[in-house]
């Protein structure tokens, strides 16, 4: 998948991954690929960045924890995180039924 399609998309793929469960980063890349069918292979470099901008912007809330001797940083979806997810869904569905009213089927 092209990088320019997720333009604008990857914060709503992020907050639908950690909707259920907290997740620390690398286990958020891996689900992002998981429910894709490995269509979505991001790197940690677009990722991270994301992260920290979802927590400032209080979507996220994080904590540290420890496993196996190593320090991981998870996330879990806020309640504003939850509104934001919701709002993001409702504007997916309007655009995604415009484009294929657009498009068609062939």
């Amino acid at each position: 998948m092209k990088a320019d399609a997720l333009r604008g998309h990857l914060d709503s793929l992020i907050l639908a991954v950690v909707e259920k469960q907290p997740l620390h980063g690398y286990a958020i890349i891996e689900a992002l690929s998981a429910r894709s069918g490995g269509e979505l292979d991001l790197p940690t470099g677009t990722i991270y960045p994301a992260l920290r901008r979802l927590e400032k912007a209080g979507y996220l809330d994080s904590s540290w924890s420890e496993v196996g001797g190593r320090k991981r940083r998870t996330y879990e979806l806020s309640s504003a995180g939850r509104g934001a997810l919701a709002a993001q869904r409702q504007e997916w569905r309007t655009f995604s039924q415009v484009v294929s009213g657009v498009l068609g089927e062939a």
